[in-house]
């Protein structure tokens, strides 16, 4: 029996594609959990109708990240905090921390987002990578001044 995938099944296909498989399992599988279509031609259409959304759906919020990430760009953050020997801050600013403060200052981002290997414990001026899309990243810069 043909059938269209309508998400990825291991070892079998991706989203989209039109595959042969037995008849009981299309049947008791993967028609019933719904991952998969009869191969008709209105479900082939249906099909590559739900693609085009996804595509143009992917595209739209691709754009938005990239015009978020040309704003974030020029975003510059000022953490103060007390200071011991030799510019060590006594406390840490982790990436909840500047997305707290991005929120504040009006670009709400998840914490998730921000690509911070480990939490900033040193008085300078850091480049902080947010992800905000699979394609696009911006660099936030923050500032981390002795109190």
């Amino acid at each position: 029996m043909d059938v269209i995938l309508r998400s990825d099944v291991a070892h079998l296909g991706k989203a989209g594609e039109m595959v042969k498989v037995k008849d009981g399992f299309a049947r008791n599988f993967l028609i019933p959990r719904g991952l998969a279509f009869h191969a008709t031609e209105g479900n082939k259409r249906r099909v590559e109708a739900e693609a085009n959304r996804q595509v143009s759906r992917a595209a739209a919020e691709q754009s938005v990240a990239a015009e978020t990430a040309v704003t974030l760009e020029q975003v510059s953050l000022t953490f103060t905090v007390k200071a011991g020997e030799g510019d060590r801050s006594l406390g840490s600013i982790t990436a909840g921390d500047i997305a707290t403060k991005l929120g504040e200052a009006g670009h709400p981002v998840d914490k998730r987002a921000i690509e911070l290997d480990e939490p900033i414990r040193m008085i300078g001026v850091y480049k902080v990578p947010v992800r905000l899309h699979s394609a696009v990243r911006a660099e936030v810069r923050v500032w981390v001044v002795k109190e």
